[in-house]
C-alpha cells in the first residue's frame, strides 16, 4: 500500500515529472517554432542563450529533482515489491529516467553542445540550424511524452 512518506514521495515525483513535461511541451509547441522562424544566426544565438540559462537552478531543480525523486522512488518500490501500485510506480520512474533524463543526455545535450560550436553567420551554421531544429524538437517530443506518461503512471499507481 502506498501511504505515509512513500505516498508523499510518489506525489512529489508525479508533480516534478509533470512540471518537466510542461516545460518540454512549451518548447515543442511554440518556443522552437518561434526560434525556427528567426533568421538562422538569430535563432542560433537565442537557442544558445536559452541553453546556458536552462542550466540554472530553477530548471535544474525540476529536471534533476524529478530524476532524483524517480530514482529514490524506484529503489523504495523495489524494496516493497509486489505491493499494490508498485508496478505503476516503477513504470513511471522508468519512463522519466529513460525517456526524459536519458534522452536529454543522449540526444538533446549533444546537439546543444554542437550548436554552441557553430559559427552562426556561416552557411554551415545555417544548415546545421535547420537540422538541429528538426532533430532537437523530435527528441524533445519524446521527452515531453515520456515525462507526461511518467506523471500519469505515478498518479494512476496512487489511485
Amino acid at each position: 500500500m502506498i501511504d505515509g512518506p512513500y505516498f508523499v514521495l510518489a506525489v512529489l515525483g508525479a508533480l516534478a515529472c509533470g512540471l518537466a513535461s510542461g516545460a518540454f511541451a512549451a518548447f515543442s509547441t511554440f518556443v522552437m517554432r518561434g526560434l525556427a522562424a528567426l533568421p538562422p544566426a538569430q535563432g542560433i544565438a537565442a537557442m544558445n542563450a536559452i541553453n546556458v540559462t536552462a542550466v540554472g537552478p530553477w530548471f535544474m531543480a525540476v529536471f534533476l529533482g524529478a530524476a532524483g525523486l524517480c530514482l529514490v522512488l524506484a529503489v523504495v518500490t523495489f524494496v516493497l515489491w509486489p505491493d499494490e501500485g508498485t508496478a505503476g510506480l516503477l513504470i513511471g520512474c522508468a519512463l522519466y529516467l529513460v525517456g526524459c533524463f536519458g534522452v536529454t543526455v543522449a540526444a538533446n545535450v549533444p546537439r546543444n553542445d554542437a550548436l554552441a560550436k557553430v559559427d552562426p553567420q556561416s552557411e554551415e551554421g545555417a544548415a546545421y540550424w535547420r537540422t538541429y531544429v528538426r532533430e532537437w524538437t523530435l527528441w524533445n517530443h519524446v521527452r515531453t511524452v515520456a515525462s507526461l506518461a511518467a506523471t500519469a503512471s505515478i498518479i494512476l499507481a496512487l489511485t
